[in-house]
């Protein structure tokens, strides 16, 4: 009952054919050939220079962008909040409306 039971390889149908033979492509290696002219070579990346201003300018702008996701972060968790305790008051008086329904019947 505990043993697995592995299931037996079903015998192939239909045309087999054996396995093909593969051959390693051959390697044939050229010599280079000889350039009369010295290459070219690339002109280096030219390097990124900001000045101070743009420095401050790109400061600026990363700190109003924290400011303005923080600011929508925090209204959306404020907004959260105030719903949840709204809807806590509504139960409060519902079930004290509900209570007081009771008891005068």
């Amino acid at each position: 009952m505990f043993r697995p039971k592995i299931p037996a390889m079903p015998t192939p149908t239909g045309h087999t054919s054996s396995p093909a033979v593969m051959q390693p492509p051959e390697v044939i290696q050229h010599a280079p050939a000889p350039t009369s002219a010295p290459a070219a070579q690339s002109a280096p990346r030219p390097v990124l220079q900001l000045s101070p201003g743009a420095v401050v300018a790109l400061v600026g702008s990363g700190t109003a962008v924290v400011l303005v996701v923080g600011a929508v972060l925090v209204s959306m968790l404020l907004a959260v909040a105030i719903t949840g305790a709204s809807v806590a008051v509504c139960a409060l008086v519902i079930r004290s409306l509900i209570t007081a329904d009771a008891k005068r019947r």
